[in-house]
């Protein structure tokens, strides 16, 4: 990039930031957000375990909530229904036609948390409290063979379970869009 490409991205930049306060001046409409608004959509959980709020869930007490709010679309033990298959797959990846499930695929336990905590049920969203999201987590893992029946999740817990497919996303990724080794070699005068 040029000097004077950078300077022009830096000013753009600084206007697009002012936008919103002189958007609320100038036309009178949005507000800042506050603190407990931003908490309230800071709901995302890595795969550290970092963003797991207090809070357990057992094996036993995933099935029942399973069968009442999943089944219906994934299938009686997950093994696939309306919407996508959860469990099983294990081995499958270097095959003509994975099959990508939880066991199979997914390199974080706590991503399933994350996953269902935000967007399942699918006809209620972000309606299972924190113990419900641990206990289907505990259940899913179950029925993936990661955990034993009798397995209890928490905070501590979790980010503490080793997935099948932890190792297989390492590694550049091939893709242009993100690894593109021409730009990265000659970017003018970068």
């Amino acid at each position: 990039m040029r000097m004077h490409e950078g300077c022009l991205l830096a000013l753009a930049f600084v206007a697009v930031a002012a936008l919103p306060a002189d958007a609320q001046r100038r036309f009178g409409f949005g507000t800042p957000a506050t603190e407990a608004e931003i908490r309230g959509w800071d709901i995302d959980v890595a795969p550290d375990g970092s963003g797991l709020p207090e809070g357990r869930g057992s094996v036993r007490e995933g099935a029942a909530i399973f069968a009442e709010q999943c089944a219906s679309c994934h299938g009686e033990a997950g093994q696939g229904g309306q919407m996508d298959r959860l469990a099983g797959g294990q081995g499958s990846l270097t095959a003509a036609r994975p099959i990508r499930t939880i066991g199979s695929f997914w390199p974080h336990a706590t991503t399933i948390y994350d996953y269902v905590n935000r967007a399942m049920p699918f006809n209620a969203p972000q309606s299972l409290a924190p113990d419900q999201v641990y206990a289907v987590t505990a259940y899913l893992l179950n029925i993936n063979g990661i955990l034993p029946g009798d397995a209890v999740l928490d905070a501590r817990s979790l980010p503490a379970v080793r997935m099948p497919n932890a190792g297989g996303f390492t590694g550049p990724d091939p893709r242009p869009d993100i690894a593109n080794t021409a730009c990265e070699r000659n970017c003018g005068g970068r």
